[in-house]
C-alpha cells in the first residue's frame, strides 16, 4: 500500500470514528426489523430510484398509516402528493401492487437460507422494478450484509478515494460486481465492512444518516 493511500485511509478512519457509534447504531437497527415490515423497506427501495429518499420515506410512511399492505387502493394517489412527490408515480405505483401481490413468494425466498448474493439475483429477475442497486439496498435494510449500494454519493466518494478511475453514467451486472468487489476490498484496507462505509460516505455527502 502507498504512503499516500495510507494516508488518504488515516484521514478518512479519523473521520469516521466521530461518526461510528450513530452508524453502527443504524446497522443494529436494520438487523432488528421483522418480517412483518419487508413489504414497507422493499416498497422504499422501489421508490428512491430518480426521487429524493426522504420523499420516498413520507410516501412509505402514508401507505404505512393507510394500511396499504392490507387494504385494495391506488398507490399512485399518495405518491403524487406534493410533500411526498415520487416521479413516475403511476409506475412505481403498480410495482408496488405487484410487491405486494408476490409478497408471500419474496417472504418465504427469503427464509430459504440462501447465500445473499444468491438472494439479491432472485430479487432482482423476480420483483419488479428493482436492480442491483436497489436489491442490495433492501437486502441491508434487513438486516443482510456485506453488498454495495452503488449510487451516486458512493460511487463519488470511491473516486475520491481512488478506489475507481471514472465515475460510471450506467452499471451492467458485471460492472457493478467488478466495483463491489474493489469497495470490498477497501474497506477491508480500513479495517471497516462495506456497510459502514456505505453509511459513512452517505452521512459524509448529505449530513443524515438514512436509510
Amino acid at each position: 500500500m502507498t504512503r499516500r493511500k495510507n494516508d488518504r485511509i488515516r484521514i478518512l478512519l479519523g473521520e469516521f470514528q466521530r461518526m461510528k457509534k450513530p452508524i453502527r447504531s443504524r446497522l443494529a437497527e436494520f438487523a432488528a426489523v421483522p418480517s412483518s415490515e419487508y413489504f414497507y423497506e422493499l416498497g422504499y427501495c422501489l421508490l428512491t430510484p430518480q426521487s429524493s429518499a426522504l420523499h420516498a420515506g413520507r410516501a412509505i410512511e402514508t401507505l404505512r398509516k393507510e394500511d396499504f399492505l392490507g387494504r385494495e387502493f391506488d398507490a399512485s394517489m399518495i405518491l403524487r402528493r406534493k410533500d411526498s412527490y415520487i416521479r413516475f408515480h403511476n409506475t412505481k405505483a403498480r410495482r408496488l401492487q405487484r410487491a405486494k401481490e408476490n409478497l408471500g413468494t419474496i417472504v418465504a425466498t427469503l427464509g430459504t437460507g440462501m447465500r445473499d448474493e444468491a438472494l439479491r439475483e432472485w430479487l432482482v429477475r423476480n420483483v419488479d422494478g428493482l436492480g442491483w442497486k436497489e436489491a442490495s439496498h433492501f437486502l441491508r435494510n434487513i438486516g443482510y450484509r456485506n453488498l454495495a449500494i452503488l449510487d451516486r454519493h458512493i460511487l463519488k466518494n470511491l473516486k475520491k478515494q481512488n478506489v475507481i478511475r471514472r465515475y460510471p453514467e450506467s452499471l451492467t451486472k458485471k460492472q457493478y460486481l467488478a466495483i463491489e468487489l474493489k469497495f470490498r476490498r477497501f474497506a477491508g484496507q480500513c479495517g471497516l465492512t462495506i456497510d459502514e462505509l456505505d453509511l459513512f460516505f452517505w452521512s459524509a455527502e448529505t449530513g443524515q444518516i438514512l436509510k
